[in-house]
């Protein structure tokens, strides 16, 4: 009982040194060029991602990307197909490393769920699959507000899909 009351006592000793480093929100955007390599394609995409940054070494992300590059592959025996990302959708916890004004290195850990169509002699099929998703990146910003982002990306498709792709990003990236 001493210990639970000892503890209790100390956490709300903590709770003001907590508050006070913590500052608002700073929102952040991008846009760019995704490409996906999977295990069977390379496919790209357009992404857009929604950002905060809650503390100066925390934050969290969403993202969403559309697929603009399709591959093509043979079937042996149907001839030509096309594999086409409909849509790659994703939230991650994001752990920053401030090392100038200018440069931001992060790491993020996430879960994310991607839709692939293929498309053999008029036949299709989807391929829908969830991931964990764990990747590196940095940030360079010109000025205070804008600049341009290169990330890494690892997706471990789980489930029926199990697999795995590797994702490289280049983006604007703006500070609000």
């Amino acid at each position: 009982m001493r210990i639970l009351l000892a503890a209790s006592a100390l956490s709300l000793i903590a709770v003001p040194a907590f508050a006070q480093s913590l500052t608002s929100p700073a929102v952040y955007g991008s846009a760019g060029y995704t490409w996906f390599d999977g295990d069977e394609a390379s496919l790209g995409a357009i992404t857009a991602r929604v950002g905060a940054k809650l503390h100066r070494y925390a934050g969290v992300e969403i993202e969403g990307s559309v697929g603009i590059d399709d591959d093509s592959f043979t079937a042996s025996v149907y001839g030509p197909g096309k594999y086409e990302l409909k849509h790659d959708v994703a939230a991650y916890a994001v752990g920053f490393l401030p090392v100038t004004e200018k440069i931001d290195v992060f790491a993020r850990l996430g879960y994310g769920t991607t839709k692939i169509k293929a498309n053999v002699a008029g036949v299709r099929s989807r391929q829908d699959g969830d991931s964990v998703n764990y990747g590196l990146g940095a940030s360079y910003f010109i000025d205070g507000a804008n600049g341009v982002r290169a990330d890494w990306t690892r997706r471990d498709f789980t489930g029926g899909h199990a697999g795995a792709a590797d994702t490289w990003a280049v983006s604007y990236v703006r500070r609000f």
